[in-house]
């Protein structure tokens, strides 16, 4: 059966996804790119983003095969994925009404997705493909983002990319059956708070692992 999950989700010791002033310069705000130092290091990442993957992935003595453990996250976090969500921040940097269909996404012609993804949005926009990825604009709102991206799914999961305002929703709404999160040892002090008015366990959430990590502390929280 298809599950909504969360993967590899950066946060700071302080709660926050994000740093303050999100723009084009700084899509993930001031003093965001610092949270996500644990997954760069990693060999899932360097060969998703043309590193070739030849790195030591961190240091030796993770979970499996010698593996550190910030790569055996950072490679779950593409396991059995048939579909994405993604609010429109993760897509790009334009607000309001699309000025154009210009702007094709952060990661260039080869997205890192390579399933459909269902992008939240106020403001229709025809579908985009690039590559093996095809991007559907979705202006019904999560729990319809939701029921398409399951079906097109097949079975597999579907992975709720951010940003903080989707999680947000997306708990609120018991949506999410399990969430991962690496919280790197960065203090923002401002930016999005993710729990923030969030009552976890009264939505029947509890922490269901913890491990630490060479870059990151990861910890999961699932349903109680």
């Amino acid at each position: 059966m298809s599950r909504c999950v969360v993967r590899c989700f950066s946060i700071s010791i302080d709660g926050f996804g994000a740093g303050p002033e999100q723009s084009l310069q700084d899509p993930l705000g001031k003093g965001g790119m610092a949270l996500h130092g644990w997954v760069f290091k990693t060999r899932t990442f360097q060969a998703m983003h043309g590193g070739g993957g030849g790195g030591d992935g961190g240091e030796v003595g993770g979970e499996v095969g010698g593996e550190s453990i910030d790569e055996s996250f950072a490679a779950k976090g593409f396991d059995n994925l048939g579909a994405w969500i993604l609010g429109r921040n993760m897509f790009g940097p334009v607000r309001g009404p699309w000025p154009d269909y210009d702007w094709q996404g952060w990661w260039g012609e080869v997205p890192p997705y390579h399933c459909p993804v269902f992008v939240l949005t106020n403001h229709a926009r025809p579908d985009l493909r690039l590559a093996d990825t095809t991007f559907h604009f979705v202006t019904e709102g999560l729990e319809d983002a939701l029921a398409r991206a399951k079906s097109a799914a097949g079975g597999k999961d579907v992975r709720l990319g951010g940003g903080v305002a989707t999680l947000r929703d997306g708990f609120r709404g018991s949506h999410i059956d399990e969430a991962h999160f690496a919280i790197s040892p960065v203090l923002l002090g401002r930016g999005e708070a993710v729990f923030a008015d969030l009552d976890l366990p009264a939505l029947g959430y509890a922490v269901t692992r913890r491990v630490a990590g060479e870059g990151a502390e990861h910890i999961v929280i699932g349903r109680s």
